[in-house]
């Protein structure tokens, strides 16, 4: 699971903003670490909890939050950390065969405990309300559920949740263990396991996203994109040193994934027509800063951008071991075919 320390921070994006952070710390004010050959050092386990949202609330007007208010929000949640910790939120009681089983206890989930450090009321920063901008006329939208199958059709393109259990394919991504539901790309906060990790070399770099352990290698040396007709789920990135920023810009997604999953169980057009550029840039020892904007105008009527600063972590990245054959996705569609043998409501 997550260390349980995270210190993130959000800019409003502009010309005259765009190489701070919400503190005013760029990465010429400190010293940063660097490889051989002088290349800002973006190799470790890094940490992106944080319980601001992507998007502001409806019900909140304003961009930023009190002092007193984000300290009243992260109070709460320390409550709800502590609760968590305690034995009589850890469940015991045996499972209702053929029935709802729920999720998991609350001591499972680590949502981060602290609010972005400017206090912002969102993870997106373009367009300035916060939100995802109008989707385009056409734009394809899939909603699902965490609690219920939700009618649709195929191919899912939500995280988690499904239309039905007849068969895999019918079930979110990161049920499938095909994405994690937090790995992106872009990357997102969401549940737990919400780490990464970097590797570098002068010609590459590696993100390892802890969440179904989905490894993206990058090439650094101006290689040209593949052929548009070759797709894959986590796209085809390649990076550049911006001064002291990389730029990872990624095409060719797979038309089986999201353009932009606005929640785990929300799906907005598709990765055939998404064009993801993500930035990274260390600010210090321990802080990297993140930044993603999503261009796709055939799913949204303008592009969106987030940023968001991770912490170093302190523990090593363990494989989470999850694959297309797991046992959860056995066990659901063999529960769903005893269910229909019951009632006989199934196929033979």
């Amino acid at each position: 699971m997550s260390n349980r320390r995270l210190v993130v921070s959000v800019l409003v994006v502009g010309l005259a903003l765009a190489s701070s952070s919400a503190s005013g710390q760029t990465p010429s004010d400190t010293e940063v670490p660097r490889t051989a050959d002088g290349r800002p050092d973006l190799q470790g386990v890094w940490d992106f909890r944080t319980m601001t949202p992507l998007q502001r609330p409806r019900n909140q007007d304003k961009a930023q939050l009190t002092e007193e208010e984000a300290a009243e929000l992260e109070q709460r949640a320390a409550e709800r950390v502590a609760q968590a910790d305690t034995p009589s939120e850890i469940r015991t009681e045996p499972l209702p065969a053929g029935q709802d089983v729920g999720a998991y206890n609350n001591y499972w989930f680590d949502r981060g405990a602290r609010v972005v450090d400017d206090r912002r009321t969102s993870l997106i920063v373009s367009p300035t309300n916060g939100r995802l901008p109008e989707l385009a006329p056409g734009a394809i939208s899939q909603v699902g559920s965490l609690g219920e199958d939700l009618p649709g059709e195929r191919p899912v393109r939500y995280r988690t949740g499904g239309i039905s259990a007849d068969g895999p394919e019918d079930r979110g991504l990161a049920e499938r263990c095909l994405l994690g539901f937090n790995a992106g790309p872009p990357i997102l906060p969401a549940g737990y396991n919400q780490n990464l990790q970097l590797f570098q070399t002068p010609g590459h770099v590696v993100i390892l996203t802890e969440m179904v352990h989905d490894v993206r290698i990058v090439p650094l040396d101006g290689r040209p994109h593949l052929p548009g007709d070759v797709r894959q789920w986590l796209g085809d990135g390649r990076g550049y040193w911006d001064g002291d920023t990389l730029v990872v810009e990624t095409r060719n997604f797979s038309e089986l994934v999201a353009s932009v999953n606005a929640s785990v169980a929300t799906a907005l057009g598709t990765g055939a027509t998404l064009n993801l550029i993500e930035r990274f840039t260390r600010l210090d020892e321990d802080t990297l800063r993140y930044e993603f904007t999503v261009e796709d105008p055939t799913t949204l009527t303008q592009p969106i951008t987030g940023i968001l600063q991770m912490q170093r972590g302190a523990a090593p990245l363990f494989e989470y071991a999850c694959h297309e054959g797991n046992y959860g996705m056995r066990n659901l569609l063999a529960g769903a075919r005893l269910k229909e043998s019951a009632t006989g409501s199934g196929q033979p």
